[in-house]
């Protein structure tokens, strides 16, 4: 009887000690997973990052070719109007929302309507 005891004591102690290096070895692998996941994921952001700071520099080179000098606070009133206008928002909507008269966000919009109604007449042609 003291035997089977000890021995069964021994068995339980030796599957204790494979369990936690399964456990251990199973931790490991997860973290690599975990890692190769963020590693992926930072070189996504900073690949769309690169995008962004590319873009951001051509805009400049072609606001600079074009001899248009606007300020920063211009830029912003023109990408909040225009992103409005993207989102079907009236130009009347627009224009009590930034608090400005009708005619000023209508003379702003001037080149993007034209490029807006360029692509409708496209679609529709086919």
């Amino acid at each position: 009887m003291e035997w089977t005891l000890i021995s069964l004591f021994v068995v339980s102690v030796i599957l204790l000690i494979f369990s936690i290096f399964k456990t251990n070895h199973a931790a490991k692998v997860e973290h690599k997973q975990i890692d190769l996941a963020h590693i992926s994921t930072m070189k996504e952001i900073n690949t769309i990052q690169e995008s962004i700071r590319n873009m951001e520099l051509d805009m400049e080179v072609v606001m600079n070719e074009a001899g248009v000098q606007l300020s920063s606070n211009e830029k912003l009133f023109t990408r909040e109007v225009l992103d409005l206008y993207k989102r079907n928002y009236s130009v009347e909507s627009i224009a009590e929302m930034k608090q400005v008269t009708k005619s000023e966000i209508e003379q702003l919009l001037i080149p993007y309507q034209h490029l807006k109604d360029e692509g409708r007449k496209v679609a529709n042609e086919n």
